[in-house]
């Protein structure tokens, strides 16, 4: 742990390395304390689950992975080559991603199912095939379960008939009548839950278009309300980060299944903020075709599209364009965040310097003096998250008000599953320091540590283990040249929850 020397000649050096960026700013020693509004207009379900409790079949939402072991082959429905060719009832269990399906969810009981490959299965006369590409020309399937409490269903296809695995080389869609449970029926499944997806398009498509508006205009006036704007400002935060999802471009008539409402939430916290000296960054935390695949960036299953084609960066852009223009006269806009952790390598760095570039274009059109915001891209592959936290500099160093986001967490990675308070503590004071050095530089962007939390994970840790714990990332991370945000104000976990944190005394 730095000692009390150790921590004044950092602070030493934060001061003396000032860049001369900093001279663009009227004052340059401000920097950021803020908090993200996780969970508020980007719904994430691990931070509110109680938002999903009243969604029919809720366990079989978009993106719900699932596997099928007939009962009497014993093998699991398996897409033969991933996709592109027939449905067999041959695997053994060694090829989870071929003999997983993912789910399209149309209502409670009915769904489109696709495979690896991300074919959508379909019917070819009897057979059941996984050949087609797109959704528009796939088919439909119902799920019927033995019970709510049981995991043995059978599926119904498009022509009326139940699938059966008639052998393990040949399913198909016959069988008109089927009565019973018993072991031996070829048109029983145990039906095995791999993943789920707790996001937005989750939400309100698994309401659908009659109930969700009322559950999300309930959850925007009380998730996140004024008190809590003055919460932050009389605890010595100075800025709010608040996530949004593309479609808020198009309130109050979003598509389907997105409904409107979220825009005018947002004009709320506007209010508030000019009302209660804060500023406010907005994050772009889901792009059209998800950045990154996660729930937080409303991905519908998973999938990754982003970036693919010039139409998706053109929408986005359009997405902070219109952003700024709506808010670049308020005083409390301070910067925009252009996405949230596009993801390694998935996100190749052409299609992300075309659209930094093209969006930092649309923030200046409008605001000359908020900051844009460049993330990193994450790479779930390495162990200390970012492949090349170097790589936006290029472009960087030739924006005015531009800085560079990094996520900073104790969590996620092997590294971190053994290590005690102690050695966590360490880790924030010599490794996150150094990354945080080596991108802070004279004549660079500014830094922000954009996200970070007060949990780890150490098992029985005391409430002065996360004091320090949290003492040395507010030491370090405090060196960042435009600031830091805690990940989030408000959480059904205690630790992520910067309020809960300040109420006990934690922080």
């Amino acid at each position: 742990m730095a000692s009390e020397e150790d921590e004044k000649k950092m602070e030493l050096e934060h001061v003396t390395s000032l860049s001369r960026r900093d001279h663009e700013r009227p004052n340059p020693f401000f920097r950021v304390r803020a908090v993200s509004l996780g969970g508020w207009l980007v719904t994430e379900g691990w931070i509110k689950p109680s938002l999903f409790d009243g969604i029919p079949n809720k366990d079989l939402l978009d993106g719900t992975s699932l596997r099928f072991k007939s009962v009497s082959t014993g093998k699991y429905l398996c897409a033969k080559s991933g996709g592109g060719n027939v449905l067999l009832a041959n695997g053994t269990g060694a090829s989870t991603a071929w003999e997983t399906i993912t789910l399209w969810r149309i209502n409670e009981d009915t769904f489109r199912l696709r495979v690896f490959n991300k074919q959508f299965v379909g019917l070819d006369g009897i057979n059941v095939v996984a050949v087609s590409d797109t959704p528009i020309h796939s088919d439909t399937f119902r799920i019927v379960k033995e019970s709510d409490s049981s995991s043995r269903v059978r599926i119904k296809a498009p022509n009326g008939h139940f699938m059966q695995a008639k052998t393990e080389e040949l399913v198909i869609a016959d069988v008109s009548n089927a009565n019973g449970w018993g072991d031996d029926d070829p048109t029983i499944f145990e039906m095995t839950i791999v993943a789920t997806l707790q996001g937005e398009f989750q939400l309100t498509n698994g309401y659908g278009p009659n109930k969700a508006p009322e559950i999300m205009k309930e959850h925007w006036n009380t998730f996140i309300v004024e008190d809590d704007f003055k919460f932050m400002k009389s605890h010595g935060l100075d800025a709010a980060r608040i996530p949004v999802g593309w479609w808020i471009a198009s309130d109050p008539y979003p598509p389907p299944p997105y409904v409107g409402g979220s825009l005018h939430a947002l004009d709320n916290a506007f209010k508030w903020a000019q009302k209660h000296g804060l500023k406010i960054i907005i994050d772009l935390h889901a792009a059209p075709g998800s950045q990154n695949g996660f729930d937080s960036s409303s991905t519908r299953d998973g999938s990754l599209e982003w970036g693919k084609t010039y139409e998706n960066i053109k929408q986005t852009v359009y997405v902070i364009d219109f952003l700024t223009a709506r808010y670049a006269k308020n005083p409390s806009l301070y910067a925009v965040e252009l996405l949230n952790e596009p993801l390694f390598p998935n996100v190749t760095l052409e299609s992300l310097t075309k659209y930094y570039n093209d969006a930092y274009n649309a923030v200046r059109r409008h605001s000359s003096t908020a900051y844009v915001v460049l993330s990193n891209r994450l790479d779930l592959s390495s162990q200390l998250e970012i492949p090349n936290t170097k790589e936006l500099f290029p472009l960087a160093t030739g924006l005015r008000r531009c800085v560079i986001d990094v996520h900073y967490y104790n969590l996620y990675y092997d590294i971190f599953e053994d290590m005690n308070a102690q050695e966590n503590i360490d880790f924030i004071y010599k490794v996150r320091s150094s990354q945080l050095d080596n991108i802070t530089t004279v004549d660079g962007p500014l830094t922000f540590v954009g996200e970070w939390t007060a949990e780890w994970k150490v098992e029985g840790a005391t409430k002065k283990d996360y004091q320090r714990f949290v003492k040395a990332e507010l030491d370090v991370f405090g060196r960042a040249t435009f600031g830091w945000c805690y990940w989030t104000l408000k959480n059904v976990n205690n630790h992520w929850s910067l309020e809960w944190m300040i109420k006990n005394g934690y922080i």
